[in-house]
């Protein structure tokens, strides 16, 4: 406190150096002006004061010293006679608050604080003796002990509302799914804890809500964002919370994602195995559920955590994500998704095992084993199926044109080995270019690079009976 009067005292008071200065000053008093005079020019000799407290200064000058009274001679008692010194003062001049200096510049005597019913010092009004310890503005930093201890000042952070929370949670979570980075949502949830109090809970709620209607692969970020929150933003309590607010909601949350009890149960069981809930959690469910899609939730993650060696394969709940996934598990795949699909004829049903795959960047394996098909058949209603296939596709921007190159490129390539085992290859493989090339599937550039099975044949008898190379294209 004292640090904090000193500074606003010299912030309020420039000129608070000023009487230090004047304090170890001396009042050097010069020749009189009858000396001057008289000397015409020259310097008096230096002479003593007649009360004799003047000193001599080497260079001939006379330092004089104030005259202080004292209490000889003070009018206060009867009787007592004024010194020689004070023999011309009354009563009134005794009492003036300026300096008796001869050669002082008529200020008030101790910079103002000379004695009874004076204003003080500059800066005497921060040490104010009045204070009132009951006083709402008094400062209890002055005091020392235990009463130093009675007042206490926290920060108090207002609580978000549920709205406010949805709002600045949900394009975190968004975010998060696009670009994975765990570090910059633990960091701005840790920034704004205090507001969210007791309902910390919502972070893991709405993070799961968010999830259900995305891939499973943000799904699975999810489950790592959770483990990562937990005890640094979210607690095992605020986890149980969130799931016990899922489970009363699943009949709305089915209404957005039929698989909601699926899902959640693969939540809770993930959870379970990443120590962020106890597994007693599910026991205490057991009979106390009534809803059948809460049943179905956790029958489902209770099935999961009983299974042999569950505690591992939950780590791929999610399945393995797609750039992952080894080449042999999704070239199997493609051509399970490529049968089905002649099987059923629906487009959407094969675009939407397309998507699940989550590997954009491996569809011309789809374009390559779709041709590959159409010319193992060598059936018209394969080639025209395909072609619908593949045109929906590209349409809808699920095929790229360089996916779709690169696949015809590779089949071009290995036209030589499939037409040994289909001799009528390149006959069904320029049938099918000019299929796709009318659906606007490809452009000119594939058509013109298409193969041709090369023929040796003998030319007329003016060529000399030289065999000649004959290629169509």
């Amino acid at each position: 406190m004292m640090e904090v009067e000193k500074s606003v005292s010299e912030k309020f008071d420039p000129l608070s150096d000023l009487p230090d200065e004047l304090d170890n000053h001396r009042v050097i008093l010069e020749e009189d002006e009858e000396g001057k005079e008289g000397g015409q020019g020259e310097l008096a000799p230096p002479m003593l004061p007649k009360d004799g407290t003047g000193v001599h200064h080497p260079h001939g000058r006379i330092i004089k010293k104030a005259k202080r009274p004292s209490k000889a001679n003070s009018f206060s008692e009867d009787g007592a006679q004024p010194t020689s010194g004070l023999n011309n003062l009354n009563r009134a001049a005794k009492n003036l608050r300026r300096s008796r200096n001869a050669m002082g510049r008529g200020l008030p005597k101790k910079g103002g604080a000379g004695g009874k019913g004076t204003w003080g010092k500059l800066g005497d009004e921060m040490e104010l003796p009045w204070v009132d310890p009951n006083d709402p503005n008094y400062d209890s930093d002055t005091q020392e002990g235990e009463d130093r201890n009675h007042v206490k000042l926290k920060p108090v952070a207002p609580e978000m509302a549920e709205d406010d929370i949805r709002k600045t949670v949900e394009p975190l979570i968004l975010e998060y799914f696009e670009n994975g980075d765990f570090e910059e949502v633990l960091f701005s949830l840790e920034e704004m804890l205090q507001n969210l109090g007791s309902r910390r809970w919502m972070v893991v709620s709405l993070a799961i809500e968010l999830a259900m209607d995305h891939k499973p692969s943000h799904r699975e970020m999810t489950s790592r964002l959770m483990s990562e929150l937990y005890l640094k933003v979210v607690s095992q309590r605020d986890i149980g919370k969130a799931f016990d607010h899922l489970l009363r909601q699943i009949e709305d949350l089915i209404l957005d994602t039929p698989d909601a009890p699926v899902i959640l149960g693969n939540f809770m069981a993930r959870a379970i195995a990443d120590d962020c809930i106890p597994p007693k959690f599910l026991k205490s469910y057991k009979g106390h559920v009534e809803e059948p899609e809460a049943k179905k939730a956790l029958c489902r993650a209770d099935t999961l955590l009983s299974m042999k060696h569950g505690m591992v394969r939950l780590d791929n709940v999610w399945g393995v994500g797609g750039g992952i996934k080894p080449v042999k598990y999704l070239v199997k795949q493609i051509v399970l998704l490529l049968k089905e699909y002649l099987c059923s004829c629906d487009i959407a049903e094969a675009s939407r095992c397309l998507a699940d795959l989550e590997v954009p960047h491996f569809h011309h394996e789809l374009v390559y084993e779709a041709v590959v098909m159409v010319i193992e058949s060598m059936h018209e209603k394969t080639e025209e199926a395909m072609c619908k296939l593949l045109q929906s596709l590209f349409r809808s921007f699920v095929i790229t044109i360089d996916q779709m190159r690169a696949g015809f490129q590779r089949v071009y390539e290995e036209m030589g080995e499939i037409s040994l085992d289909v001799p009528a290859a390149y006959l069904i493989l320029e049938r099918w270019v000019i299929r796709c090339r009318q659906a606007g599937i490809i452009n000119d550039e594939i058509v013109r690079k298409m193969p041709s099975r090369g023929r040796k044949r003998f030319v007329s008898e003016g060529d000399g009976g030289l065999i000649k190379d004959f290629s169509a294209w």
